[in-house]
């Protein structure tokens, strides 16, 4: 029987530059469910995630369940993990 494993894009994201598309094609997306899941991998690359926990107020361990795809993180663990890796959430009007 052939074994796979879970992708993981994090060990992809090299540089500043893969880590700036990444967040540009998953932001273009609009899927808004897999924000956060990009901030882990975000986090997991730059090997930042005990950095971006601290930033949130929760353990490590919440923080990877709670940016999983089966995670629901509030909108401030978001806004202040986003903020721990150097971005900041912003609304802008939208001109139609």
């Amino acid at each position: 029987m052939l074994e796979t494993k879970k992708f993981d894009v994090s060990g992809y994201l090299k540089t500043e530059k893969d880590i700036e598309e990444y967040l540009d094609v998953v932001l273009e997306e609009k899927d808004w469910q897999f924000l956060p899941v990009a901030l882990a991998d975000i986090a997991k690359a730059r090997r930042a995630m005990g950095a971006a926990a601290k930033a949130a107020g929760v353990s490590r361990t919440s923080l990877y369940q709670s940016l999983s795809e089966e995670g629901r993180p509030s909108f401030g663990t978001v806004a202040r993990v986003a903020a721990a890796l150097g971005y900041r959430v912003t609304l802008a009007k939208k001109f139609v």
